[in-house]
């Protein structure tokens, strides 16, 4: 069975991206919160899934993946010395997880989860992380949609 995830970017400041992570498989009808996310900057100022803009460089490790669907696997990360979920063939990046992490320092163009969210932060980080595996290990197969939402400041 196939799980399908949607991230819905909604808060976008000059050092992070904050949006609502939600899942929907053959059995929803309606798309169901998971929990919050942050990531880098999102330099895709116009919205159209590429960063080949005028004024839309990457900048390594402070600019978020642009928005689409991505196929997901899971992988070990040598580095959180813990299997996460992959993103696949995102052009221009290289090992783009998703995992715990509370502010951009954390991200490196990565997604981070969390319960509870503030401006350029998300807390709870491992619990979240921790809801999401046990959702997505019922799954075969496993995507992502990253789609960036209307500009809404968070004070």
């Amino acid at each position: 069975m196939k799980i399908s995830l949607i991230l819905e970017r909604e808060v976008y400041t000059d050092k992070s991206t904050i949006g609502k992570l939600y899942y929907k498989d053959v059995q929803t009808i309606v798309p169901k919160f998971i929990c919050y996310t942050l990531e880098d900057t999102c330099r895709d100022w116009n919205r159209d899934g590429d960063l080949d803009d005028k004024g839309e460089q990457k900048v390594f490790g402070e600019t978020a993946i642009q928005g689409g669907t991505y196929e997901m696997n899971m992988r070990y990360s040598p580095g959180f010395k813990i299997t996460t979920p992959h993103l696949q063939n995102v052009k221009g990046y290289e090992y783009i997880l998703i995992h715990p992490g509370n502010g951009p320092q954390h991200s490196k163009g990565c997604v981070l989860v969390g319960k509870k969210q503030a401006k350029d932060w998300i807390s709870e980080s491992r619990t979240a992380f921790r809801e999401l595996m046990a959702l997505l290990k019922k799954y075969e197969e496993m995507e992502i949609q990253i789609v960036d939402q209307k500009i809404i400041p968070l004070a």
